[in-house]
């Protein structure tokens, strides 16, 4: 096993749990009682697999947490000069100051690159708003002078504020030119975009470039929606830990219509995670994104602690390139149940050998097992493809389901 830190708070350990081996004597037999159980024969059936994912009407609104963001309209202009080496960490900050101050307010970027040596830390009822991906906040060559408000580096963090958006710009962490060493635990204090505390709050339309932590993160927050977003891991052998977008004891949110990519080099960690530490994660939707996990992890992982992750719906995503699919790990020895977790219309294929399967076993979903000790109950997968991945596993448990699945064992 792997143990690491990880800076969510108070220090916590965190402990990697390495799954047992899909192709184990044990592991086959299990997976061909449960198959057997819940209906569903343990010899794959052949279908043509699609390319993407199915497209659905949630695939581009807040459902599940009805987030609406910033509701203001009043205009405050930035006065700075972009795409030179001034900072201009402190020309954006004091207008998210100023209509804070007032109640709320647009703060509207130009295209162009703004260097952020700060952190910037968003306002009650502010909205963040660059003119497209050409706005460009990017960390600048003194940004580890300073930290964040929770001891990490992020580019902007909600900081426990309400009503906020951060939508149309690109947030690019210069992870890959920085000198960020793997070891320094501050890294993982603060997230790139960080969505902290608070309620209602809104990310979309960000894409986030070079990170050297999670891309974007939901933590202890409730009400939150992220959309439309990006997320590339393009640095190779400078970090680990590398995730996209990363839900942690938050409830009521979605991660819609998203692309993570965490394979362009060999640093990137898991595409989508909902994890418990020091509180449950529930009521999370994850819809239409298309998710290339990393190297070192998963496509997606609902990384369970002491708490329990439940009430969470998994539908219509495309998932490829990691060494697993859809997998539960456990943590700290971690007893928190997985209940509730709706799981359809899934597109799993071409998972490729990793960091922690260099065997290049692993399965399209596996939800239960490796170590774990808390209950997997109501899990129920239903309708997803699989093709070169593997197959579809739920542990048993009361009210899981595992039926209607497809699995191509052929050229996708």
């Amino acid at each position: 096993m792997e143990t690491v830190d990880i800076g969510l708070g108070p220090s916590i350990r965190r402990t990697w749990a390495k799954p047992r081996r899909r192709r184990s004597v044990f592991a086959v037999a299990a997976a061909a009682v449960s198959l057997a159980l819940t209906g569903v024969p343990a010899t794959p059936a052949t279908a043509t697999a699609s390319a993407a994912a199915t497209a659905t009407n949630e695939a581009a609104v807040c459902t599940k947490s009805g987030a609406t963001g910033s509701s203001a309209t009043t205009a405050y202009n930035v006065s700075t000069t972009v795409n030179d080496t001034g900072d201009d960490t402190s020309a954006i900050q004091s207008r998210i100051n100023a209509a804070g101050a007032a109640g709320g307010g647009v703060v509207k970027l130009v295209a162009g690159i703004y260097i952020i040596n700060g952190k910037l830390r968003m306002a009650n009822n502010v909205k963040l708003q660059g003119a497209g991906p050409g706005t460009v906040l990017k960390a600048g060559p003194n940004f580890l002078s300073t930290k964040g408000p929770s001891g990490g580096y992020p580019i902007v963090t909600t900081n426990s504020a309400t009503n906020t958006t951060i939508t149309n710009l690109t947030a690019d962490h210069s992870g890959n030119t920085l000198p960020v060493s793997i070891n320094m635990g501050e890294r993982l204090d603060e997230y790139v975009v960080d969505i902290r505390g608070g309620f209602n709050n809104l990310v979309d339309g960000v894409h986030v470039r070079n990170p050297f932590t999670y891309s974007i993160v939901a933590v202890a927050t409730t009400r939150f929606c992220v959309k439309n977003s990006t997320t590339i891991v393009a640095t190779s052998g400078k970090y680990d830990q590398l995730d996209g977008i990363h839900v942690l004891d938050s409830s009521f949110g979605d991660v819609i219509s998203n692309t993570i990519d965490q394979r362009v080099g060999t640093d990137g960690d898991d595409g989508l995670v909902a994890h418990t530490i020091n509180g449950t994660t529930h009521d999370i939707n994850y819809i239409g994104n298309k998710v290339r996990g990393g190297h070192r992890g998963n496509s997606m992982q609902l990384a369970v602690g002491n708490h329990s992750i439940y009430n969470v719906k998994i539908a219509d995503n495309e998932f490829y390139g990691a060494p697993y699919g859809i997998r539960t790990g456990y943590y700290d020895e971690g007893t928190g149940a997985v209940n509730g977790v709706s799981l359809t219309g899934n597109y799993i294929h071409d998972l490729k050998a990793g960091h922690a399967f260099p065997d290049g076993s692993y399965d399209a979903i596996h939800i239960g097992d490796f170590d774990g000790h808390g209950p997997i109950t109501n899990v129920v997968a239903t309708n997803n493809r699989a093709c070169a991945a593997g197959n579809i596993y739920i542990a048993p448990g009361t009210g899981n389901i595992n039926q209607n699945n497809t699995i191509q064992t052929g050229t996708c």
